[in-house]
């Protein structure tokens, strides 16, 4: 399993492969109903299964700020690498990026760089310059280079097709039992602990702190969590997703604390799974205030998991 960060990270070894393109924000049961697909093909063709994807999305870099993650490209290559996934190429889509040419693009990516055999895109798809790139380009391009080209199907749950647009605004909507249904596992976000301020622990309430990085995320608030740590086990918890405006904080920034556990956890790799939203977060008039309602709040999440 390898996650190849750039094209100039492509090597020989890298040939031949079969390959899916898409942004695969999430890896939700669309996506995997398309990995399945991939795995057969590699098995087919007796050849590594590739996913292109890239970082940031263009619809991302085109307009900062517009999309909520599902998932960091770490998590999504992990997620593609538990479907059975190879390697991931983790194209980074700047301004010279996106004024590549499409046939620049199939000829020194796809074909010289990945020695392509099969290619799995959506019929929408499109690259290159202007867009100009599109499906019937690709089969084409496969009748000249000896490829073969298919559409994904389409994957659908209550008659509406999954994708992770819909995947974020069930988020969105606090529906975490449907973001559920529609990512095939519980919503969660992955990070390591960081230093905080400690505030936390001035209240009997430390919490592990993971940076988000800038990243836009669905949702925000208090939740109702259960979290995985690394070497550790599983824990029950409540988190916070917000700037913290009671104690002045101005970055967003994801806080877990966990019940009755009381061990160091600075380093950790922490996925912490959402399960229910409690509140919003909103700015308190002390610092008293918030203490009271982190207590209840810890209550209700004890009560709500318990169910």
């Amino acid at each position: 399993m390898e996650l190849i960060r750039g094209l100039s990270q492509l090597e020989k070894r890298h040939r031949p492969s079969v390959v899916s393109i898409g942004n695969y924000d999430g890896v939700h049961r669309g996506h995997q109903h398309v990995i399945s697909t991939l795995m057969a093909k590699s098995r087919q063709f007796a050849a590594p299964a590739t996913v292109v994807t890239f970082e940031p999305l263009a619809k991302e870099f085109f307009m900062p700020g517009s999309v909520p993650r599902l998932s960091s490209i770490e998590d999504r290559a992990a997620l593609l690498f538990e479907l059975g996934v190879e390697r991931v190429l983790c194209i980074e889509f700047t301004a010279d990026f996106a004024a590549y040419s499409p046939h620049g693009f199939i000829q020194e990516v796809l074909v010289e760089g990945l020695g392509i055999q099969y290619l799995c895109v959506g019929d929408d798809f499109r690259f290159g310059k202007n867009r100009a790139g599109d499906f019937n380009m690709l089969v084409n391009a496969g009748k000249q280079f000896g490829f073969d080209v298919t559409a994904h199907d389409t994957f659908e749950l209550y008659g509406v097709r999954v994708s992770s647009g819909r995947v974020r605004q069930a988020l969105i909507n606090s529906d975490f039992r449907l973001a559920e249904q529609l990512l095939g596992r519980p919503f969660a976000i992955s990070g390591e602990v960081k230093q905080g301020r400690q505030l936390g622990r001035t209240i009997d309430f430390p919490t592990a702190n993971l940076e988000l990085a800038g990243s836009l995320v669905p949702i925000q608030g208090v939740f109702t969590v259960t979290v995985a740590i690394e070497g550790e086990g599983s824990f029950a918890g409540v988190a916070n997703i917000g700037q913290r405006p009671t104690v002045g904080g101005s970055e967003n920034r994801l806080e877990v604390h966990l019940f009755d556990f009381d061990q160091d956890l600075y380093g950790k790799t922490l996925e912490v799974f959402f399960h229910s939203k409690i509140r919003d977060e909103r700015k308190f008039d002390s610092f008293d205030l918030l203490k009271q309602q982190i207590k209840l709040d810890a209550q209700l999440a004890r009560e709500e998991l318990q169910k």
